[in-house]
């Protein structure tokens, strides 16, 4: 049996050293975590997409009774833009999650999302940047493809 490693590269960095456009993205997403209808968990998840002509787009967290009813911030971000902006490719998308008004060390989105951040990766034909934002520092992915290095896309389908 052999055993091999998968090594994913992020750069971390504090949330004061974002540039501009990022900062941006991040107050967005922060922004939007305010929004989050989350009665059950207290869980707020906001996130944010730039796209390519510039436009952010937001989305938060929808929780339901009915557990699978709800929707996480990242497909509401996603599916909006992708609604809005059916051609303009996807190129930074910033997650930040809060409880009870404090924001948390960063956080990955659920294998659900991963899946529907890599269909708009893929969509764009350009790797989307993801930003997990924390209260004082971020970690910066090139491509969604290292939060799911082993997917399941359109080739699969052949």
């Amino acid at each position: 049996m052999e055993t091999n490693y998968l090594k994913i590269a992020f750069q971390a960095v504090k949330k004061t050293d974002l540039n501009a456009t990022d900062r941006a993205l991040y107050q967005a997403a922060l922004v939007a975590s305010t929004r989050a209808y989350a009665p059950y968990s207290h869980f707020c998840v906001g996130a944010a997409v730039r796209l390519a002509n510039g436009e952010i787009i937001t989305g938060c967290n929808q929780e339901n009774a009915a557990y699978p009813s709800g929707l996480c911030a990242e497909r509401v971000a996603l599916f909006a833009a992708g609604a809005a902006y059916p051609d303009v490719p996807f190129e930074s998308l910033a997650i930040i999650a809060q409880s009870e008004g404090v924001i948390k060390d960063s956080i990955a989105p659920c294998g659900a999302c991963c899946q529907v951040m890599l269909e708009a990766e893929m969509r764009s034909h350009r790797p989307l940047r993801v930003l997990l934002c924390g209260k004082e520092s971020v970690r910066i992915l090139n491509s969604v493809s290292s939060l799911l290095p082993f997917s399941f896309d359109a080739k699969d389908l052949e």
